[in-house]
């Protein structure tokens, strides 16, 4: 079996006990980054071994993984933070699994856009979750296409992109657009700013920006 193991995205409390079970019973931890989660293993006294399932090798190895697990090993896919497979390595290491019939379980846990979207206070019952935006090509294209959804929109960005992904949104969107940043969930120095997408330029421009960046913006009206 795989399991899909999420992790947490800031503070190491935030982890289920079935997740640290398993963790601790599989034969194997894939991890998107060993040394990041080697020290969330650790924290909790988890030895078991891991080996490296990132970007960069994950088209390389994901058949011979998906062949040993086929073969009865029981393994735990982890990335750095979140649920593997929301902007993250996973996709097509479940979809081979899917498609020998290995069994593959996710367990519920952290991920990012989901605090981000309920803490903001813009509608949710109905969202668009984009993800990361493409650099370069088709960038803009994404852009005007989110710009008139009647729904609220979620977008994951690097605080260095931060500022020019607000002047890119209030391009197409308008200055007055209501929208959240929400920065550093679940640490010490979380952010949840909700304001136009004008105010939220201002906001940011005056301050040094860091951590892992979710920007929610409201549908069109």
């Amino acid at each position: 079996m795989l399991y899909i193991v999420p992790t947490p995205i800031g503070n190491l409390e935030d982890i289920t006990l079935r997740a640290l079970r398993i963790l601790k019973e599989v034969s194997l931890v894939l991890a998107e980054d060993t040394r990041t989660s080697r020290r969330l293993l650790d924290h909790y006294g988890i030895s078991t071994p891991m080996r490296a399932f990132h970007a960069h090798n994950e088209h390389a190895v994901v058949e011979r993984v998906a062949d040993e697990l086929a073969s009865g090993a029981d393994m735990a896919l982890v990335s750095d933070a979140g649920t593997p497979g929301i902007s993250d390595p996973g996709f097509l290491l479940a979809r081979a699994c899917v498609q020998r019939g290995v069994r593959v379980e996710c367990l519920p846990g952290a991920t990012a856009f989901v605090p981000a979207l309920v803490a903001s206070g813009l509608p949710c019952d109905t969202f668009h979750f984009e993800g990361f935006l493409p650099h370069k090509k088709g960038r803009q294209t994404r852009l005007k296409y989110l710009s008139a959804l009647p729904c609220t929109f979620v977008l994951y960005e690097s605080p260095f992109r931060l500022l020019k992904c607000l002047d890119e949104l209030i391009a197409v969107c308008g200055p007055e657009r209501p929208a959240c940043v929400a920065r550093e969930i679940s640490k010490l120095h979380e952010e949840v700013k909700t304001a136009s997408l004008a105010a939220l330029k201002a906001h940011f421009s005056k301050k040094e920006v860091k951590g892992e960046i979710v920007v929610v913006v409201g549908g069109i009206q």
